[in-house]
C-alpha cells in the first residue's frame, strides 16, 4: 500500500508541474506538504504567476486558492524548454486530456519520470501508446489514480483483503458533482475529455478493478447532457467473486449541490458506509454484534499519497506498485466498454 516517506534519507526529488489549472494547483499544494519533494519549475502556456503568485481557479490573486511560488522556481511557457532543464527529475502533467499522449511521451523520451493525470488518454488505443513509451523509457510513469491512495479507500481495501468482516457481498460507489465550473472549453468537448465517464467515474471504475480484479463484463445506462460524451453513468460490474458491484458517476447535479463521493460495502458480517458530506463522521461501520462506530483514517489525502509513492519509487529506484501504467490502460478499456454498453443497450464483455 502507499509508502510513507517520513524516514526517507534520500535527497528531495526535483519536481516540475505542467498545467496550472485546478488540478495543477492541487498537486502544487500536495507537493508543498512533502519534505522529499522540491518544486523547481512550473509550466503553462497561458496561466502565469504574478509576482510569484499563481491565481486560484477563480483568478483571484489574494484568494485562499492562490498559491505562492518560492523564488527559486523557474517558470516556463513551453514544455520543450522545461524538458531541456537537467535540474528537473519528475514532470507532473496536469494538462487537458488531449495533451496526455504527446506530453507524456515527450517527457519519458527526455529521460524524466512522469506523473500523468487521469484519464491516461481519451481512448484505450491512445493510452497504449503511452504505456509502450513508458516500457521503453528509463523513467517511471505513475498514472494519477488517486483513489487507490485515499485513506478511507485504503481502509476498505485492507478490510476486504484481511477478511476481517468476511467476504464482500455487494458494493456501491458514487461520485457526483455539478458540471465543472472551470476549463469548460476542454471539459465540454466530450470527444476530447470523455465527459463525466472519463473525468470522474473512471476513479471508481479503477478502484473496483483494484478491489475485485478486472471485471468480466459491464452493463451500463447513461446519457449525454453537456459534453457530447457520457455525463451520467450507472454501471454494474460482473466480478470474479460474484459480488453485486455497481457505481454511479455524474455531472448532472444542480447548482449548489457541489461534489460528493461515497461508497457502501456490504460484507458478510458488517456494512461499511462512507459519505464525504458527513465530515469527521464520513466513515461508519455497522458490524454484527457491535455498536455502530465512526472510523477516523489518518494520513495524507490521496493526492499527497500518490505523489509520495512516486517520489519514494524514484528515491529507491523501484517502480511504483500501487498503480501501474497497465492499470490505467485497463481503467480506460473498462470505461470504453461502459460507453459501448450505453450505446448498444446491452452488456459488454471484457477480454
Amino acid at each position: 500500500m502507499p509508502t510513507s516517506l517520513s524516514s526517507a534519507k534520500s535527497a528531495p526529488v526535483n519536481v516540475a508541474v505542467v498545467g496550472l489549472g485546478f488540478m495543477g494547483l492541487t498537486h502544487l499544494r500536495a507537493y508543498s506538504t512533502l519534505k522529499s519533494a522540491r518544486l523547481v519549475a512550473v509550466c503553462d502556456s497561458v496561466r502565469k504567476p504574478v509576482k510569484g503568485i499563481l491565481p486560484g481557479v477563480t483568478g483571484n490573486l489574494s484568494g485562499s486558492d492562490a498559491f505562492k511560488l518560492a523564488r527559486h522556481v523557474r517558470v516556463y511557457s513551453e514544455l520543450r524548454d522545461l524538458l531541456a532543464d537537467d535540474d528537473v527529475t519528475l514532470v507532473d502533467l496536469c494538462v487537458p486530456t488531449p495533451l496526455h499522449v504527446p506530453q507524456s511521451i515527450a517527457a519519458l523520451q527526455a529521460g524524466k519520470h512522469v506523473v500523468c493525470e487521469k484519464p491516461l488518454a481519451r481512448t484505450a488505443a491512445l493510452a497504449r501508446k503511452i504505456v509502450a513509451a513508458a516500457e521503453a523509457a528509463p523513467g517511471f510513469l505513475l498514472p494519477a489514480m488517486c483513489l487507490r491512495f485515499w485513506p478511507e479507500w485504503v481502509w476498505v481495501k485492507n478490510a476486504m483483503d484481511s477478511e476481517r468482516f468476511g467476504n464482500v457481498l455487494a458494493a456501491r460507489f458514487r461520485r457526483v458533482s455539478e458540471p465543472p465550473g472551470w476549463s469548460r472549453d476542454s471539459y465540454f468537448k466530450g470527444d476530447q475529455s470523455g465527459g463525466a465517464l472519463l473525468d470522474m467515474h473512471i476513479h471508481d471504475t479503477d478502484f473496483i478493478q483494484f478491489m475485485f480484479g478486472r471485471p468480466r463484463s459491464v452493463v451500463s445506462s447513461g446519457l449525454t447532457c453537456f459534453s457530447g460524451a457520457i455525463d451520467h453513468v450507472i454501471t454494474q460490474y460482473h466480478v470474479a467473486n460474484g459480488a453485486a458491484v455497481y457505481a454511479e458517476g455524474s455531472w448532472l447535479m444542480s447548482a449548489g449541490h457541489g461534489f460528493n463521493m461515497a461508497y457502501t460495502v456490504n460484507f458478510e458480517n458488517a456494512t461499511v458506509d462512507y459519505d464525504l458530506t458527513r465530515g469527521k463522521e464520513a466513515l461508519r461501520v455497522f458490524e454484527n454484534g457491535h455498536k455502530p462506530r465512526v472510523v477516523s483514517c489518518s494520513g495524507p489525502d490521496g493526492y499527497a499519497g500518490e505523489l509520495a509513492h512516486m517520489i519514494c519509487a524514484i528515491q529507491t529506484g523501484l517502480p511504483p506498485t500501487v498503480v501501474t501504467p497497465q492499470d490505467a490502460l485497463s481503467a480506460v478499456e473498462i470505461c470504453e466498454a461502459e460507453e459501448k454498453s450505453i450505446r448498444l443497450g446491452r452488456p459488454v464483455k471484457l477480454p
